[in-house]
């Protein structure tokens, strides 16, 4: 059985860049301690003001930016893939991205641009932010694995994660900043569990820890168990995704081959 240990880091993005990148080379090095082969960090991992306000567009950065080239830096200083959020230069001077990127040391191997703003429990996200545009799903492999990207709030749209497996994803990795709130840690491993249950995936999650987030980053295997979690605290978290363990499942559990409906645009 080919087996990938792959790694959640837990920790709170300060309203620096450097700093935050200084953060993520500890974590990383206590990941690849472990094992981690990759490593998957929260959204707004490069910059976060909370509320937010018109430094988000100052702190913008495209793609190849220095943040994006850190990341790389480190990815190969390390030998991992390091997955992590980031806000990205928009198509106005006051709205930015909120994006994911995958690297390696060769660069990026995916982006992805969130699709669904956070307009809810009273947050304004769009005020801010502007969504992605829907398109086929960037997604990248390590050791014969599969990987597609998600973000946060994306997580109560199942559609999102449908797409993925549509894709072939073995393993979605979700970029999160999990605001607290009442029952949030509730619908928050919920929809974890949802997710890899009703695609028969692994879902890994990093989210930002209190007093903003809830914490809790966690890998989900494909029959909806934790297999590994972070409490409250900033740290990482490491377990081992196999193609065998989806393959079992779906074989048992072929709800992907016998599902009737398909996913369209709206």
């Amino acid at each position: 059985m080919t087996a990938v240990a792959i790694g959640v880091a837990q920790f709170g993005p300060t309203a620096g860049a450097a700093a935050n990148l200084a953060l993520i080379d500890g974590l990383l090095a206590k990941a690849v301690e472990r094992g981690a082969r990759l490593v998957l960090f929260p959204e707004y991992s490069s910059y976060f003001i909370d509320p937010f306000d018109e430094t988000l567009a100052l702190n913008a950065e495209h793609i190849d930016g220095p943040f994006v080239q850190g990341l790389v830096s480190l990815a190969e200083r390390h030998g991992v893939h390091v997955v992590a959020g980031l806000l990205e230069r928009g198509h106005d001077e006051r709205r930015v991205r909120n994006t994911v990127v995958a690297v390696d040391a060769t660069g990026v191997l995916a982006s992805y641009r969130k699709l669904h703003l956070y307009d809810a429990f009273g947050q304004r996200e769009s005020d801010w932010i502007e969504a992605g545009e829907i398109a086929p799903p960037e997604v990248f492999e390590l050791d014969g694995l599969r990987f597609g990207l998600m973000t946060c709030y994306d997580l109560r749209f199942p559609e999102v994660a449908r797409t993925l497996a549509d894709a072939d994803v073995d393993v979605t990795l979700v970029a999160a900043e999990w605001v607290r709130g009442p029952l949030k840690e509730h619908h928050w491993r919920t929809l974890l569990h949802a997710r890899a249950i009703e695609n028969t995936m692994y879902v890994a999650a990093a989210d930002h820890p209190p007093p903003l987030g809830i914490g809790h980053s966690m890998i989900v295997d494909p029959q909806g168990v934790e297999i590994a979690a972070v409490g409250t605290m900033t740290d990482v978290a490491v377990a081992h995704v196999a193609r065998d363990a989806i393959t079992n499942v779906r074989r048992v559990n072929p709800a992907l081959r016998l599902r009737r409906f398909r996913v369209e645009p709206n």
